[in-house]
């Protein structure tokens, strides 16, 4: 893929929670050459073993940027809504399966635990979006996996 077609299509992590997680989603973005952005605060330390031991030996080659918070993020890379993307359980915008991505769009996942902050979805319900389940036994994915599958769905089509 030469550098005038590849996507530049981002994850974005909103205030992670377990290391791993965050290990697994950047060894995700290496395999699809996606840049992985992280907003702070986190609920570990991004140098410790447990993220780089999830990303393998691949975390070295992660493309990383990192952000205090949400309103730095928004400032500082000022996407448009339509490149816009979050992923909740209970997304009122449709399925992962519903929009059509844009080659540069950010796909926002929020902390394993309490999702995406009230203040990100106020207004943007139409830009939220679930990962169905078929099961009723199930309440969510793992992050790391419910990642994977959005990006490689919103890639869909991308690849040579």
């Amino acid at each position: 893929m030469s550098e005038a077609t590849r996507p530049d299509m981002k994850v974005v992590l909103v205030t992670p929670e377990i290391p791993g997680n965050t290990g697994s989603v950047g060894r995700s973005c290496v395999a699809l050459d996606l840049e992985l952005i992280l907003i702070r605060p986190y609920g570990f330390e991004i140098t410790e073993k447990s993220v780089r031991r999830a990303g393998l030996d691949y975390w070295q080659h992660v493309r990383l940027a990192e952000y205090d918070d949400w309103a730095a993020f928004i400032a500082h890379r000022a996407p448009r809504r339509d490149q816009i993307f979050l992923f909740e359980d209970d997304g009122t915008g449709g399925t992962v399966y519903d929009p059509i991505y844009p080659s540069d769009a950010y796909l926002v996942f929020g902390r394993e635990t309490k999702g995406l902050q009230p203040e990100i979805l106020t207004g943007m319900e139409d830009r939220t979006f679930r990962l169905p389940m078929r099961s009723p036994h199930i309440r969510s994915l793992n992050l790391a996996n419910a990642v994977t599958a959005v990006a490689y769905q919103a890639m869909r089509g991308r690849f040579d």
